[in-house]
Parts: C-alpha cells; structure tokens; sequence
C-alpha cells in the first residue's frame, strides 16, 4: 500500500503510525481484497454458466436406461408430453433427468426441443377465439402436429377414441417418410396426392393439425343419414323448436366431396328444420355451387317485428381469391338472405324446398 493511502487512512481512523497499527492495516485491506475478487469470480461464474437444455417426450412412452448398450436394466418410464432437462448426449441417444429426479438414457427421436414445445403454446394462444366448427372422434392413434404435414414437427398423441373439438382445415401434400423431395413443377404439381388437416384441440387443451381421415365427425345421425354421398365438414344447432314435451333441434350443415384435396372447405350448405305435424326433418333450405371458407358463424338477431331470430353467416371466395361474407337468417321454416346497407341481391344459385331430406 502507498505511503501516503497509509498515512491518510490512519488519520482518519485516529490511529498513530505505529509497527502495530501498520500490520493490520495491510491485513485489512489484504482481506478486502480477497472478498472482493472471490465475489468477482463467483459472479463470473454465474453468467457463464450453461442454461439447462430442456427436452419433451413426444412418443406414447419410452423406457430409460441405465446406459447406453445393448443388455441394459430399466430404471423408469417417461410419457408423452412429459418434461425433461438434458444431461449429456451419445451417439443416438441422450440422458435426461425427469422432474421427479429419474435420470436415464432414451432414443433422441423420442423427444422434441423446447422450441417445438413453445411453438405449440404460441400456436394455442393465437387459436383460441377460433369458433368451433364440428366435433369429432379419432378413429386411432395419432400424433398432433404443428402444422398441416406428415413430416412436419409433432409433440402430442392422441389415443384412439379420443374427443376433439375441430375449428379450421387445410390441405397439405402428401408426404411418405423417406420419399426423396422432387423440385416443384407443373406436372408434379398435378400428380401430387393432396390430404385434409383440421385443426383441432383435444380434452387436455392441446391444439394442433391432425390427417382429417383419422377423425370421424360426430355430426348428428338424424342429418347426418342425408348427405347423399358427401362428406360433412361443418354443422350447427341453429334452435330448437317444441314438439309435444320434447325440444328438437334444427341444424345448419356444410358439406364437401367425399375426396381430399378440394380447393374449398365445403361447396353446399344445407338447413335441416323439424315439422312438427309430421315429426320429421325437412330440407328447409339448400344451396350448391358454393367456393366455402371455414369458419361458419352462427348467432342469434333481432329483426324488430319478426323477434330475435337464429343467423349464421358463410364466408365465400370469389374466382380472383377474394372473400365475401353472406349472411342468412332463418324463420321457421323459411331461410333468407340478409342483406348489408348497399348489397344488391344477386341470382339465387339456392334451391329452396320443404321436403322430406
């Protein structure tokens, strides 16, 4: 230490200049200093130190090892969706460590990065004012994805049987693993075998694309036994009507070729009201031809003299791509069109009819 620091701290400490008084003054500030640069390091340390990789299980369930060969004992077992943090990585394996402190290796091909799992999130929370569109069921396992595509990231399966809520469709190329990518051209284009997704969100919250030929709708058999043919892709209670001590409801339903790969969610709308006399469902309203986009809206609107009605409104594209909305309200048994301020009505392509369906 200088003269003149030593001088000037003993001053101020009121303290002479002795031998003794020098000695402590060097181990004072000796000490200092030793605290101050293990505080350094330590803190250095901290912000150097390697984030946890965080991994989840994106397979039914998979068994974890207690190393990597080919005799190995089992030591627990993770599930899908579960979490774990990634300790160290082989060859094709990794050791992970589960929330409950299990540590083990597994497959790297049976889990997915923490990106994918928030992607999912991401896509959940920019999905959820959605308005659902069907119900259904799947008709066996199956993996949910991020987006439309047989080779596109997964996370969450679906057990056969399980419950969903549909909300959007899309059309995606068909894929098989394996299957070299071809670079695009017209004939390609032509013979490319196109699938339906939908989107969906199962029991637990979990929303993502799924091959829409894995999930059975469970559209009502009373109308669903009149589609003649096509497949439907949306349906809706419009209200419900008194038929002795029983309520009956009346559904809105858009139907689609029964083929994968159309250019519109649906091309034929179809209103199912009830006759009471006859205690039947009627095709009170058809109409065909229709370049239908998902979502279909279904409300209810006061139309002064004739009351608070059931309405519901179809979003139609035009041949240049744009989309135009149509509103319909029905009176039973008679649906018309609501027209905005300014729309002129155009040639009906409806085909209005109180049948028997």
């Amino acid at each position: 230490m200088p003269r003149k620091v030593r001088s000037r701290l003993l001053q101020q400490l009121n303290i002479e200049p002795s031998a003794t008084a020098l000695y402590w003054l060097v181990s004072f500030a000796r000490k200092c200093a030793c605290v101050l640069l293990a505080a350094t390091s330590f803190s250095a340390c901290g912000r150097h130190k390697k984030a946890a990789e965080i991994n989840y299980v994106s397979v039914p369930q998979a068994v974890l090892r207690d190393r990597v060969a080919t005799v190995y004992d089992k030591v627990g077992i993770v599930k899908n969706g579960d979490r774990v943090e990634v300790l160290e990585r082989e060859r094709r394996f990794v050791r992970v460590r589960t929330d409950s402190g299990l540590e083990g290796w597994v497959e790297q091909r049976y889990v997915v990065p923490q990106e994918v799992y928030d992607a999912f999130q991401k896509l959940a929370q920019q999905e959820q004012s959605d308005g659902l569109q069907a119900s259904g069921t799947t008709r066996n396992d199956t993996n949910i994805h991020l987006e439309p595509g047989r080779e596109t990231e997964h996370l969450y399966q679906l057990n056969q049987g399980t419950k969903v809520s549909i909300f959007k469709r899309a059309v995606a190329e068909k894929m098989l693993p394996g299957a070299p990518t071809q670079p695009a051209n017209n004939e390609t284009a032509k013979s490319a075998i196109r699938e339906d997704w939908w989107l969906i969100r199962d029991p637990q919250g979990h929303m993502g694309w799924v091959l829409a030929r894995m999930v059975d709708l469970d559209a009502p058999l009373e109308i669903a036994q009149y589609a003649e043919g096509q497949r439907i892709v949306a349906f809706f209670v419009l209200d419900q009507v008194n038929d002795g001590d029983k309520k009956v409801p009346q559904y809105l339903v858009a139907l689609t070729e029964s083929k994968d790969g159309m250019p519109f969610d649906y091309n034929q709308v179809r209103v199912f009201t009830w006759n009471v006399r006859r205690h039947r469902y009627e095709t009170a309203y058809r109409e065909h031809n229709l370049n239908g986009v998902l979502p279909i809206t279904v409300a209810q609107e006061n139309f002064e003299k004739e009351g608070m009605l059931p309405v519901f409104v179809l979003r139609v594209k035009d041949e240049d791509g744009n989309v135009s909305e149509r509103k319909y309200k029905l009176n039973t048994p008679i649906v018309r069109r609501v027209l905005a301020p300014g729309e002129q009505p155009n040639k009906p392509a409806a085909k209005k009819a109180r049948r028997n369906p």
